[in-house]
């Protein structure tokens, strides 16, 4: 088995909000994201650095035999309580994060997936696995239609942004990862067994766009990609298709194991 991993800024000059890493027992992705102008006052650290943190727990907790939400809900935790003192943690607008998570071990693959990155595993036989959450893309399709017309950093643009946020981690919402570790209540799991298994990805929204955005393959034929050409070809298209169709491009990323 190898590892592989693609990952790309959407914005020039902006950092890549977006963490990935792997250990010999699986792997972790982290899709960072945070709020609109003022944010830089709610947490001084930003969103790479939540992203990066959180990244790091969930990579260094998966080798042990706690289950996946416990090892998510301590990695919250701990990145919490590393700027509770400092940052305003709570304020709708303060760093969060998707996470998707694999691990190998003992005869099985699991799988934990909280907001809107995606978790696939390749089976040797019949379709592949496809865990995601479509709550939150769900919602935030009709603010982006609300938004369409509103000068992006106006009052109306906030308050829409903003109540879109008070969607973030409530009932009838989306969940992510941000402060209260309860929301690992919300993540979708499962496994299978680690003999039926082929290859394995984890990709942030910004990279399964290529299928659930664009449509320009399907989830088998991502599988295939990853195994004949990896996953920078993943991003390579995944570009390619926003400059084709004027879609504003986002931090794009992928690890897979083949």
């Amino acid at each position: 088995m190898r590892v592989a991993m693609a990952t790309d800024a959407g914005h020039p000059g902006r950092t890549n909000e977006d963490f990935a890493g792997a250990v010999p027992c699986g792997m972790v992705l982290v899709d960072g994201a945070g709020g609109i102008s003022g944010a830089d006052e709610v947490c001084h650290h930003g969103i790479a650095w939540y992203a990066t943190r959180l990244g790091g727990a969930l990579l260094g907790a998966l080798s042990g035999d706690r289950s996946l939400r416990d090892v998510l809900a301590e990695g919250i935790e701990r990145v919490t309580d590393q700027h509770r003192d400092t940052c305003d943690v709570t304020h709708p607008i303060s760093p969060f994060a998707a996470v998707a998570m694999l691990r190998f071990s003992g005869g099985t693959v699991e799988h934990l997936v909280l907001g809107d990155a995606v978790a696939l595993v390749g089976r040797a036989v019949g379709e592949p696995v496809v865990a995601h959450d479509p709550r939150e893309v769900v919602i935030a399709r009709s603010f982006e239609e609300r938004l369409r017309d509103v000068p992006e950093g106006g009052d109306e643009y906030r308050r829409l942004f903003m109540e879109l946020r008070a969607r973030r981690n409530s009932p009838g919402g989306f969940w992510v990862a941000k402060d209260d570790p309860r929301v690992v209540d919300e993540a979708v799991t499962g496994e299978c067994p680690a003999d039926d298994v082929r290859t394995a990805a984890l990709l942030s929204n910004g990279a399964s766009r290529l299928v659930d955005t664009f449509g320009l393959t399907d989830w088998p034929g991502l599988l295939r990609l990853l195994e004949t050409d990896g996953p920078a070809e993943v991003v390579r298209r995944v570009r390619e298709a926003e400059a084709r169709e004027g879609v504003a491009t986002d931090d794009a990323t992928v690890i897979c194991r083949t």
